[in-house]
C-alpha cells in the first residue's frame, strides 16, 4: 500500500485500533462495524451493477433486524464521472472514539461521545485510479457515513454535481416526511405521514426524515457537519422498493453543480439515528457528536435567555400615550417591560417591510446596521437598556450582515449588543452555509450569539460554535398571523420527533391569548393560537430552545398569574429525559436545570389525564409545583403543590389542546442528596 493509504484519519477522541489492511480480490467479505454495546451493525461491500462494475454498497440493521437494505452509494462528478463506479477496497483502518464533553447551551451538560469507526479505501479501475475513502460510524443511537476526497497527483479540486447516496428501506416502512416545494425553503411546511412506498416521485423531503419500521423500532435519516457542502435532501428513487435517494442544493448561479471545492475535502455525515422507541431519538446526541469539537476558548459569556420580539404581535399595545411602533417609545416601553418581568432581552426587528436600521426589509438595498431608521434613536435605546440591566438583541437581513458585519460587530461587541438575528437565507447551498459559518466564527470573535430564521434544518454545528443558539426551519407560530389553518396542536406533537431531532428550534412562543381549536382563525396583529395558557407554558420545556420569545405585547401579560411561571423557566438545560409521547398526539419531557427538573406536557385536541412517573428523580424528597388547566375554565391556570419522590406518579389533567408544566425542587433538608446525584 502507498504511504498515502496508510495514514490514519481520526476526530479528537480517535485511537486507532488497528493497522490499516489491505484487502485483495474484486469482491471482499463485507467490512463491517458495530455499535459499542454490538446491537448496530453497518456493512460496506462492492455488488456488481449494470454498466458500473463493482459498486460500492452499505446496509444497516439492529438487532439482527434490517434498518437499511443494500443500498449504492456514490458521486457524481462535474466532469460525468461517477465516483464509485467500477471500484476495489484498497484498504481499511479502524479507529474507537471515546470522549466527553461539556456542552452549553444544550439539552445536557455533560455529552458522551463512544463509537466505534471505519475508514474504508477506494481504488477507481481505469485509467483516473482516482483514490477516495468512505468513513463509517456505529454508535449505539445510529450509524453514519461521510465521503473524503484526499489530494493526489492528477486530482486537486472537487466538482460535485449530485451525490448518490441511497436508503433502501423495508417494506411497510412508514415516514413522517416533510415535503417543500424546492431547494430555496424556509423548511417551512406541515408534515406528512405515509408508507414509503407511497412518497409521491415529485416530493422533495426535507430533513430529519422520521422512520417507522415494520414490526417496530424507529429511525431518522438526516446530515450532520454541513461544512463547505450543498445542503441534502431527499427524493423517492425509482424501482419497486422503498427506496430514498440524495438530492444536492445547487449552486445558485450553477443549477448543475452542487458543490466546488479544494481537495482534500469531505462531505458532511449521512446519520441515521436508530432506536427502538421515540425516547431513544429524543434524548439523543448523534448529530451533535458527529461535529467537530467547540472552536471558542471561552463560552461563559453566552448566556441563553428569552427575548421580546414585537413583529409577531404586530406591534400592538393598548393604552399607552404614544403611537406603537418601529420608534424609540416602543422600544423603551418594552425594556421596562422587560426589566419588570425578568426578561433578559428586547429585539429590534421590523415592521411591514421596514427594518429596524431603516429602508426596506425585502430586498435588501444596502442599509448599514449600526444606525437606526427614521424615528428610532439606537444609541438611546442601548442607553435605556443598559440603565434598565435589559440587554439588545438584533434582527437582520442576512445580506445586511454580509455587507456590514465585518464593521458592525466590533460596535455591537463595545455597545452591550448580545447578539443577532440573520434571516431570509431560506437556503442551504454551497455558498449559503459558508456565509453562515463566516457570520458564527465573526460574531462568536466578538462575543455575540445568533439565531437563524427563514434558515434550513440545523446539523449540530452549535456544538463547534455554541454561540448559535437556535434555528426556526418549521412552521411555527408566526403562521398563526396569516394561515387559515394555522399551527393546529397535532403540528406541534409532531415536531418533537421530527424537526426537534435535529437541534435547536425557535417557535415563535410566547403567547396566553389562546382560544379552543373551533375558535380560531388568523389575525396579523395581536393574533390568537390554539390552546391554553398552560400550554404556552408547557412549550417552554417541551421545545429544545436557548432564546424562546416572549413575543406578544406587554399589556397582555402583565397581571397574568403565567407570567412569573414564563420568566422562571430556564433556558438550557443539563439533562432532558422523553417520559411518554405519541407523534402528533401528546407528549410529556422533563429536563433539569441545576438542582430542578422541570416537566411538560401537551395533548392534541382529545382532553388527557397524563399520569407521570417521577423515576428520573434521585433519593429524597422534592415539593412539586403543578400548573395545568382548569377543565371548567381552560383560559385559567390551575396550581397546586405536593411532596414527591422518585415512587411516585403526578396526575395532570390537560384539557382539549392544553398542557400542564411541574417545577420539581429539592426539599431544603435533600438538597445535599439533589446535589450529588
Amino acid at each position: 500500500m502507498s504511504r498515502a493509504v496508510a495514514v490514519v484519519l481520526c476526530v479528537l477522541g480517535c485511537v486507532p485500533r488497528e493497522a490499516p489492511r489491505a484487502i485483495a480480490g474484486a469482491q471482499p467479505d463485507p467490512v463491517a462495524v458495530e455499535s459499542p454495546d454490538g446491537r448496530i451493525r453497518a456493512e460496506v461491500f462492492l455488488k456488481a451493477a449494470a454498466d458500473e462494475g463493482p459498486v460500492p454498497h452499505y446496509r444497516v440493521s439492529v438487532d439482527g433486524r434490517p434498518v437499511v437494505l443494500d443500498s449504492p452509494i456514490g458521486i457524481a462528478l462535474g466532469d460525468g464521472t461517477i465516483l464509485g463506479a467500477d471500484s476495489a477496497i484498497e484498504g481499511v483502518e479502524s479507529a474507537e472514539i471515546d470522549e466527553r464533553y461539556r456542552q452549553h447551551p444544550g439539552k445536557r451538560r455533560e455529552v458522551v461521545n463512544r463509537a466505534d469507526e471505519v475508514t474504508i479505501w477506494f481504488l477507481e479501475a481505469g485509467r483516473s485510479q482516482r483514490r477516495w475513502q468512505l468513513v463509517v460510524r456505529a454508535a449505539d443511537d445510529g450509524v453514519a457515513y461521510r465521503y473524503r476526497f484526499p489530494e493526489q497527483p492528477g486530482w486537486d479540486s472537487l466538482v460535485v454535481a449530485e451525490e448518490r447516496s441511497t436508503f433502501t428501506l423495508p417494506e411497510g416502512t412508514r415516514a413522517v416526511a416533510l415535503p417543500l416545494d424546492g431547494f430555496e425553503s424556509a423548511y417551512e411546511d406541515r408534515y406528512r405521514r405515509l408508507p414509503v412506498s407511497e412518497v409521491p416521485a415529485d416530493w422533495l423531503i426535507g430533513l430529519p426524515l422520521l422512520l417507522e419500521l415494520p414490526g417496530g423500532g424507529l429511525a431518522a435519516i438526516t446530515e450532520a457537519d454541513l461544512t463547505d457542502y450543498a445542503g441534502m435532501y431527499l427524493v423517492r428513487g425509482d424501482g419497486p422498493d422503498p427506496r430514498l435517494v440524495s438530492r444536492l442544493s445547487p449552486l445558485p448561479d450553477e443549477p448543475e453543480v452542487a458543490v466546488r471545492a479544494d481537495l482534500p475535502h469531505e462531505t458532511p455525515w449521512r446519520a441515521i439515528l436508530v432506536s427502538p422507541d421515540l425516547a431513544g431519538l429524543v434524548e439523543s446526541d448523534f448529530v451533535l457528536n458527529l461535529n467537530d469539537p467547540c472552536a471558542i476558548g471561552d463560552v461563559s459569556w453566552i448566556e441563553p435567555g428569552m427575548t421580546t420580539f414585537p413583529w409577531w404581535n404586530g406591534f400592538f399595545e393598548e393604552g399607552v400615550p404614544f403611537e406603537p411602533g418601529l420608534n424609540t417609545e416602543t422600544a423603551k416601553y418594552y425594556i421596562d417591560f422587560c426589566a419588570e418581568a425578568g426578561i433578559p432581552y428586547h429585539s429590534l426587528d421590523g415592521i411591514d417591510n421596514l427594518a429596524w436600521y431603516g429602508g426596506p426589509i425585502r430586498p435588501y438595498e444596502g442599509a448599514g446596521i449600526t444606525e437606526g431608521g427614521e424615528g428610532l434613536d439606537f444609541q438611546e435605546i442601548l442607553r435605556h437598556a443598559e440603565s434598565r440591566g435589559v440587554r439588545i438583541r438584533l434582527w437582520m437581513h442576512w445580506e445586511a450582515a454580509r455587507a456590514h458585519m465585518e464593521h458592525a460587530f466590533p460596535l455591537y461587541r463595545e455597545w452591550g449588543v448580545e447578539g443577532v438575528m440573520l434571516d431570509f437565507m431560506n437556503r442551504d447551498d454551497q455558498e449559503m452555509v459558508n456565509v453562515l459559518r463566516d457570520v458564527l466564527e465573526l460574531a462568536a470573535a466578538n462575543h455575540l450569539t445568533v439565531t437563524l430564521h427563514g434558515a434550513s434544518k440545523p446539523t449540530g454545528l452549535e456544538r463547534t460554535y455554541p454561540n448559535l443558539l437556535s434555528s426556526e426551519a418549521v412552521l411555527n407560530l408566526e403562521y398563526d398571523k396569516w394561515d387559515p389553518m394555522g399551527v393546529p396542536p397535532e403540528h406541534e406533537l409532531t415536531i418533537p420527533f421530527t424537526r426537534m431531532l435535529a437541534g435547536p428550534l425557535d417557535f415563535h412562543q410566547g403567547s396566553f391569548r389562546t382560544v379552543p381549536v373551533p375558535e380560531f382563525e388568523p389575525r396579523y396583529v395581536a393574533p390568537l393560537i390554539m390552546g391554553t395558557p398552560c400550554r404556552t407554558l408547557a412549550s417552554y420545556v417541551v421545545f429544545q430552545n436557548h432564546l424562546p420569545m416572549v413575543a406578544d405585547y406587554p399589556s397582555a401579560y402583565r397581571g397574568h398569574p403565567a407570567l412569573p411561571v414564563l420568566a422562571s423557566i430556564p433556558s438550557t438545560w443539563d439533562e432532558t429525559k422523553l417520559l411518554s409521547g405519541s407523534i402528533g398526539e401528546s407528549v410529556v419531557i422533563a429536563r433539569r436545570h441545576g438542582e430542578d427538573w422541570w416537566v411538560g406536557a401537551m395533548t392534541d385536541r382529545a382532553a388527557r389525564t397524563l399520569s407521570i412517573p417521577l423515576t428520573f428523580l434521585g433519593p429524597g424528597r422534592f415539593k412539586a409545583d403543578l400548573d395545568h388547566d382548569d377543565l371548567a375554565a381552560p383560559s385559567r391556570l390551575s396550581h397546586s403543590s405536593r411532596e414527591v419522590s422518585a415512587t411516585d406518579l403526578l396526575d395532570a389533567e390537560l384539557a382539549p389542546s392544553g398542557g400542564a408544566i411541574i417545577r420539581i425542587s429539592p426539599l431544603a433538608s435533600d438538597r445535599e442528596g439533589a446535589r450529588t446525584h
